[in-house]
């Protein structure tokens, strides 16, 4: 499949196939990384998904102890 590289703006663009994206796996609004690579040019979706409890708690040891501290005297509707 070919495409065009056309001005956008200040930048390029070149659009890509909704075939190529559902290939791909890759939605609108997708984070990608974009790099180049020897006459190459590499988009990677970014897997950034929010962590679970159970995998924020790996590798926890139990050495944090929780303490209270001081944030000022009450101000307005604290009171």
């Amino acid at each position: 499949m070919y495409s065009t590289i056309q001005k956008w703006g200040n930048s390029q663009a070149v659009r890509i196939p909704k075939g190529i994206l559902e290939d791909a796996d890759l939605r609108e609004n997708d984070r990608v990384e974009i790099k180049a690579e020897k006459n190459c040019i590499i988009i990677r979706r970014i897997n950034k998904k929010h962590k679970t409890l159970q995998e924020r708690l790996e590798g926890y040891e139990g050495d944090y102890i929780a303490v209270e501290w001081d944030t000022g005297s009450l101000r307005g509707k604290e009171l």
